[in-house]
């Protein structure tokens, strides 16, 4: 199987303002469709760019910002230049993980350093850069050591009524995945421009185009391109519905061609000042080029709910259902998920972060003609043929700030995903301790 021209696949798009927001569901409904795809069995999770943490800030419909992702512009900018601020971070983590897969059938106790220094720099209030290299350790000798890398570029600008923003996203992992069972390299980079217009005081206007490449190793390769266009009418400051509809085409170096159309109703909703909803939801229709395999027409969706009780208390509801082109040769995979997270404050220095999930990954053929494949792929296709994974999830995290731009944490995740595929199945228990700067 050939690893021919190694790129990435879909990362987050960058939603830049509340109204694109609305038709960014259906923008990324294949990046949300592949949960195990860069699924790290007992690896603690990585630093989110500091593009993705001002987008959570900037969204008027959300309650409340995702614990933890915020930067305090408040404080003093030791490195700011003009226009320009630089902002180094560094993260350390030490964890000790049982169930981790090196191999089908193949699981693994290891202890996990990882170590992400990054930097990221501003310009003014409109662009933002952010690189991180994470190195990564093991104490198992049945794993590699290496280096994943991330890259971001965000910008967003207005002219006139319009509003534009762009992004460009790069991710280089070779961390275990659930979906191959081994520890896997990949590389992705993601496009996306947006574009809205309020055309009155009811109706808006989203555009969105992307671009997703993603390549791993000795396994399937795919390039993905979408267009979005979503209409949205405010029936008042709180309460926005609309439709939008997104046209896709996808290229597999392995499986058949794939062209989509999906329409989705779209829905955001601040109730209160305490709760919100966002939820979306519609049909994909999907066809396969030169290919006997029949259309598809499968129900998608995706929705959040944020309610804060009281002020020191955060809950989110969550659950997504889509598809996308697996790595598994000749496959595509349906996700359903459904997840529930809880922040609490305690002592007004503490914060403890509870998470709860189950997900559905089916795995599909798209190659009726396997006799193209080499001898080695076709038995890695039969023995993927038709998987099903159930996956369910725990984690608990207990953190502390200090020295104001310093967070330190102790944490707890618990995974068991079953397999239909012998091999494929993990119970995997992880406790760790981190520690972050960051300016």
């Amino acid at each position: 199987m050939s690893s021919k021209n190694k790129i990435p696949r879909r990362a987050l798009k960058k939603n830049h303002a509340w109204l694109l927001w609305l038709a960014s569901p259906l923008v990324v409904s294949r990046v949300v469709a592949a949960p195990n795809v860069i699924a790290n069995p007992g690896l603690g999770p990585a630093p989110q760019p500091a593009v993705a943490q001002q987008d959570a800030i900037n969204n008027e419909m959300n309650v409340f910002v995702p614990n933890g992702t915020a930067i305090d512009k408040s404080l003093p900018q030791p490195f700011q230049y003009g226009e320009f601020t630089v902002r180094p971070h560094l993260d350390y983590s030490v964890s000790y993980g049982d169930g981790i897969q090196t191999a089908p059938t193949n699981q693994q106790e290891t202890a996990i350093q990882q170590i992400t220094p990054g930097i990221s720099l501003d310009y003014g209030t409109h662009w933002t850069l952010d690189y991180a290299p994470t190195i990564r350790f093991y104490s198992s000798s049945q794993f590699k050591d290496g280096v994943d890398e991330s890259f971001s570029l965000a910008g967003r600008t207005h002219y006139e009524d319009w509003a534009f923003g762009l992004s460009q996203t790069f991710l280089y992992t070779t961390a275990p995945t659930a979906e191959t069972a081994a520890q896997t390299e990949q590389q992705t980079f993601s496009t996306a421009l947006t574009a809205s217009d309020v055309l009155n005081d009811k109706l808006s206007l989203d555009l969105g185009l992307n671009q997703d490449f993603n390549y791993a190793d000795n396994f399937q390769n795919s390039k993905d391109w979408s267009a979005t266009v979503g209409l949205n009418y405010i029936f008042w400051p709180r309460l926005t519905a609309g439709m939008s509809t997104t046209l896709q085409y996808v290229n597999e170096d392995i499986g058949p061609d794939q062209t989509s159309e999906q329409l989705n109703a779209n829905l955001s909703w601040r109730a209160t000042d305490k709760i919100s909803f966002v939820l979306s939801g519609g049909f994909e229709d999907l066809q396969y080029a030169d290919s006997s395999i029949s259309d598809t027409l499968t129900p998608v969706f995706s929705g959040a709910i944020q309610y804060q009780p009281v002020k020191d208390t955060q809950i989110a509801l969550n659950a997504s259902r889509s598809i996308s082109p697996s790595i598994i040769p000749g496959s595509d995979t349906t996700s359903t998920s459904f997840g529930l997270s809880v922040s609490q404050k305690l002592f007004k220095k503490f914060n403890l972060d509870l998470g709860a999930g189950y997900g559905i990954s089916k795995y599909t053929e798209v190659i009726p003609l396997i006799e193209q494949l080499s001898p080695s792929e076709y038995r890695f296709f039969l023995y993927n043929f038709h998987r099903t994974d159930d996956t369910y999830t725990f984690s608990a995290r207990l953190s502390h700030p200090f020295y104001k731009r310093g967070t330190w944490s102790v944490f707890y995740s618990y995974s068991d995903n079953q397999s239909s595929q012998n091999g494929f199945s993990y119970t995997s228990n992880q406790v760790g301790f981190e520690i972050s700067y960051r300016y």
